[in-house]
């Protein structure tokens, strides 16, 4: 686990709260944060989790699941915490769903100690494809900061089972990028972060996101990347805003057969042995 000055991270979700705020304003139909029930992984990691259903499912469709993983300073139990700021600015892709008449699920997990072990975002995906009809060929995972760095840790074990990847401000290991590299991934960080370098992360073996995008394009794949002149670490209430970061998260599907998730594709811990 990395360590982090976590009165700097507390500081920084305060910002964001307030950002978002701001960016939302009036809107008096954005989701509110009672309205994501509380559920826990029926397994031994019994995983909190929140979770809506938007409206408009037709004859019995499969539908979308969209998994957002927080960052450090919500970490918890509480299964209350990872909704601050509105899910980080998250609760935007629910709100332009119900605006659109589009269902989908929407899951917010919690975890612990700073990081998003691969397994435990597989036991909360298994958990809900036992209890809404979600669509296996179209689950999608996003996260801010440290949960970012989930969702390239949870692609790189799984790395034919999420139909796309948007991690922001975030920051991985070059190693295990190949065998994610045709993943539809959109990826967001800002040019001045104050937190997690957008070149070099921490300069440590996790580099930023450009590098990380650099690294995907030489090997063949085709990330979509977007980097904000401003905003520095706390860019994500304006990604989520973005209003075309719904449509593309929603066109991706496998190509393929969809997984079980019961064990991961490649050894996790493999893939993440350089982790400092």
């Amino acid at each position: 686990m990395r360590s982090h000055d976590r009165a700097r991270r507390f500081a920084l979700a305060l910002q964001a709260g307030c950002w978002v705020a701001l960016a939302v304003g009036a809107r008096a139909s954005g989701l509110e944060d009672d309205e994501l029930g509380k559920y826990w992984s029926a397994d031994a990691a019994h995983v909190p989790y929140r979770a809506v259903v938007t409206d408009g499912r037709r004859d019995g469709e499969k539908l979308p699941l969209i998994v957002f993983l927080h960052g450090d300073w919500q970490d918890g139990t509480d299964n209350e915490s990872q909704l601050a700021g509105r899910g980080n600015g998250s609760f935007e892709l629910v709100d332009a769903a119900r605006e659109g008449g589009i269902p989908l699920v929407f899951v917010a997990p919690q975890t612990t100690g700073a990081y998003w072990p691969p397994a435990r975002v597989a036991a909360v995906v298994r958990d809900a494809l036992q209890r809404w009809p979600i669509d296996p060929r179209r689950i999608y995972l996003t996260g801010i900061s440290d949960g970012a760095t989930g969702v390239w840790d949870a692609l790189k074990a799984w790395p034919r089972c999420f139909a796309a990847g948007v991690p922001m401000s975030g920051m991985t290991e070059l190693a295990g990028l190949g065998p994610i590299r045709d993943v539809p991934q959109w990826i967001f960080h800002g040019r001045d972060d104050d937190d997690t370098d957008v070149e070099k992360g921490y300069d440590g073996a996790m580099v930023g996101s450009r590098a990380v995008v650099r690294a995907l394009r030489a090997m063949g794949g085709r990330p979509r990347y977007t980097e904000y002149a401003s905003g520095k670490h706390v860019i994500w209430p304006r990604a989520y805003a973005e209003d075309a970061l719904l449509p593309w998260i929603l066109d991706q599907a496998l190509p393929g057969r969809p997984c079980d998730f019961t064990v991961p594709r490649i050894d996790a811990a493999e893939t993440l042995k350089s982790r400092p």
